[in-house]
Formats: structure tokens, C-alpha cells, sequence
């Protein structure tokens, strides 16, 4: 009988050693619930909507959001250059309704010759101009009606475009451009087109005090004034800390898109119903023709940040960026948690597949994921996620959000099968 019970043991020994382990289930998906949308740092747009709507003017706005700053007057009656199409191959530009008698001016400044002798030549404003790159330059046609494409000059590496002359009586008009990598309309200033590494860069060089601004498109222009006044003052304070550099890759001082901040020309202004309500707000921040108002801290104007909303406070730029700004801390932000404020993100949710996340973390499979850290603020700063092989990989938090589209860093992760 003993020697009956050893064998039973030894057998239920011996399956237990042999069984296969059983690995966690590979679930279909994860979800997350959080709050937020955008990075965060600087100025809350829904909270400044909050606030204006409470009664406060843009300078409290701007100095709750950016603590121990100030909003003063400053020199901004200054030419900014736009990247208004970047890396383009070809680009074209009409003007929309032409006035009788309106005229492009085409100037060639590529060679030593034009540049010593830079003649413009003259064109109705019904006609299109054409470019493209050409070997290492950039070729010209003009078609006007009723007649074939010309070449007006021989390829240059740049050009200057003038549609409005501010020598005649002939009212301002708007430029349609069209190119392979923007489309847009153009309103104020001049038009470069330069030669860089086998592309075009076009940029629009026109005043900052009011002409660019008057198409930075970062807010609804629905907002109450006193929110789309600390948006164009956090937009012109921007533009400033960038005025001392040119860079070469782009021909400009800014981006017009989300390398710098949105600008989309006249569609701004031009919105049905609300586009004057935008401008306006960009001419309330002007006390006089050369000056505009920006934040400053120690005399110069602020590396200026903002967002569209948090989960419930703003971040320190420390935590997100690796770099500390007094000024860039945390603030409380009520306003991003009210449903009625914000009713798309004050609260969320997103559904992950699990082969789109196995895919982001560059692992087979994932059965199970965690929030490895939080900021002061409450948000997430990394992501590991573990496969069936106990295998693990690591994301940070800005490579997390771009890779699975996730709106901001306050989140959870549900476990898995919810």
C-alpha cells in the first residue's frame, strides 16, 4: 500500500514538472481612460476660455498661466519670414478676382546679373505664374488667357513675387497658392522662392504687428476677446523668439505649421461669422502702430507654450522637455474638467488593438502594459509593456502618445480583457 501511494506521488510529481506552462491570454485590446488634450505646458486654451468667461482680462489670463511674468508693449513693427510651403517640388499662384489694372511684379534675384540689375517684370493679375525645380534652379512660365506657356526668364534660384503695389490705388488682393506641399491664401507681404538641397522653399515676408498674426489660426475664433487676446499675445511673444534666427533649411524665421505654430494666411480672417471677431482681437493688443503687447520675464519675451487642455493642472516644461523655466510650472486647471467647457476631453476614451500596440513597442505580442512613472502633475512620463516571452520595452510618454494617438499624458490603462 506505501509503495502504491510513492508511485502516485512520484507520477503527480512527474506531471506537474512536465504540464506546460500557461501564458498569460494575449488580450484583443486595451483601453485607456484620461483627460486632456495637447502637452500641457504654458497656457490652457479651454482654461483661458474658463477665465474669460469669468470676467478676467488677457494680462490676468496670461500672468496666471505664465506665474511671475508680465504683459508690456513692445517694438514689434518687424518683418517676419513665414514658411508658407516647405520641400515643394512645384507651386503656382493666382490671384482671386483680380481688380482691373491689379498687376504681379516677378522679380529674378538668382544670378550675380539680376541680383546687380534685379529689373521686375510686370504681369496682369489674371494670369498664373508657374514654377518648378529645374536641375538646380527653378524654372518660370506664365499663362495668362488666351495664350501659351511661356518662359519669362531663364531658371533662377530666386524669386520674388509682388502682388500688391502699395504705390497704386489699386486695393489689396489675395494670392491663391497652390504647391505640392501647401495650399493656401496669401494676403499680405511679398513672396520668396528659393533654391535649397532640390526643392523649393517659400516663404511670406510680411509685418509681425498685425499681418501675421492676423492668420495664426491656434484658437476658435469663437472664444470670448479677452481668450483670443492672450492667444495673440502668447502668439506674437512666440514670433518674437524667433526673430534673431534665419534658418537655412526653410528660408525662414517660422514654420507656418506645427513646427512653429499654425498659420493659414487669409482663411483666418476670412471665417464666416467669426473672422473679424479674430482680427479684432489682434488689433486690441496693439496700443499704436509699432507696438504690441507680449510677455515678458527679466526683460525679454518668454519661450511661450500652450495647449488646448490638461487633466486638471498644467505641467512643469521640466518634466516634459528636460528643461526648467520658472515660469513653466505647475497651475491649476479646473477649467479642462468641466464637461460643459470641454466637452470632447475633459474626459476620454481610446480603445488600443493589441497588434497596433505590439507594434509601438516593437514587441510580438503585448499581454500586459504600465504606466512605469508620474509627474508632479499627475501624468504620465513612460510606458513598458511586457509580451507572452516576459520580454519588456519601454516608450516615453511623447513617443507613446505619437505612435497609438492618444490625446495627452493623463491617462490609465484599464486591465487587461475591460
Amino acid at each position: 500500500m506505501r509503495r502504491k501511494f510513492i508511485l502516485i506521488l512520484s507520477a503527480l510529481a512527474l506531471s506537474a514538472v512536465t504540464a506546460p506552462v500557461q501564458a498569460d491570454p494575449i488580450p484583443a485590446h486595451f483601453v485607456l481612460t484620461g483627460s486632456g488634450y495637447g502637452h500641457g505646458v504654458g497656457m490652457s486654451q479651454i482654461g483661458a476660455q474658463g477665465q474669460a468667461m469669468e470676467g478676467k482680462n488677457s494680462s490676468d489670463i496670461l500672468t496666471y498661466w505664465f506665474p511671475g511674468t508680465s504683459v508690456v508693449p513692445v517694438n514689434d513693427n518687424l518683418p517676419i519670414r513665414v514658411n508658407v510651403a516647405h520641400q515643394a517640388t512645384y507651386a503656382s499662384f493666382t490671384v482671386v478676382k483680380p481688380v482691373l489694372g491689379a498687376t504681379y511684379s516677378l522679380t529674378s534675384l538668382g544670378s550675380a546679373a539680376a541680383q546687380a540689375n534685379p529689373t521686375p517684370i510686370v504681369t496682369a493679375a489674371n494670369c498664373t505664374m508657374k514654377f518648378s525645380v529645374y536641375g538646380k534652379a527653378i524654372a518660370e512660365s506664365t499663362v495668362c488667357p488666351g495664350s501659351t506657356i511661356a518662359a519669362s526668364v531663364a531658371p533662377a534660384t530666386l524669386w520674388n513675387i509682388s502682388w500688391n503695389n502699395p504705390n497704386t490705388t489699386v486695393l489689396p488682393q489675395t494670392l491663391n497658392m497652390s504647391s505640392s506641399s501647401a495650399t493656401m491664401q496669401l494676403k499680405y507681404g511679398y513672396l520668396q522662392l528659393r533654391y535649397v538641397a532640390g526643392k523649393m522653399e517659400i516663404t511670406d515676408t510680411m509685418n509681425l504687428h498685425n499681418e501675421y498674426l492676423y492668420g495664426i489660426s491656434e484658437m476658435p475664433s469663437s472664444y470670448l476677446p479677452a481668450a483670443l487676446q492672450a492667444q495673440v499675445i502668447a502668439s506674437r511673444t512666440y514670433a518674437l523668439g524667433k526673430m534673431n534666427t534665419l534658418r537655412k533649411e526653410c528660408d525662414c524665421n517660422v514654420y507656418s505649421s506645427m513646427y512653429d505654430q499654425s498659420y493659414i494666411g487669409y482663411a483666418k480672417e476670412a471665417e464666416v461669422g467669426v473672422g473679424q471677431l479674430w482680427r479684432a482681437a489682434v488689433d486690441a493688443t496693439n496700443p499704436d502702430a509699432q507696438t504690441g503687447f507680449a510677455i515678458m520675464y527679466q526683460g525679454k519675451p518668454i519661450s511661450v507654450y500652450f495647449f488646448a487642455s490638461d487633466g486638471g493642472t498644467t505641467q512643469r516644461s521640466v518634466d516634459v522637455w528636460g528643461t526648467a523655466q520658472p515660469y513653466l510650472t505647475n497651475v491649476p486647471d479646473p477649467w479642462s474638467l468641466d464637461i460643459f467647457l470641454n466637452p470632447y476631453y475633459s474626459h476620454w476614451q481610446r480603445v488600443l488593438i493589441e497588434k497596433d500596440v505590439a507594434a509601438a513597442f516593437n514587441l510580438p505580442d503585448v499581454v500586459s502594459m504600465k504606466i512605469d512613472a508620474l509627474s508632479s502633475a499627475g501624468a504620465a512620463l513612460s510606458v513598458t509593456a511586457t509580451s507572452s516571452s516576459g520580454a519588456s520595452a519601454q516608450l516615453q510618454i511623447g513617443d507613446f502618445k505619437t505612435k497609438l494617438k492618444i490625446p495627452s499624458s493623463w491617462f490609465q490603462i484599464a486591465p487587461p480583457g475591460y
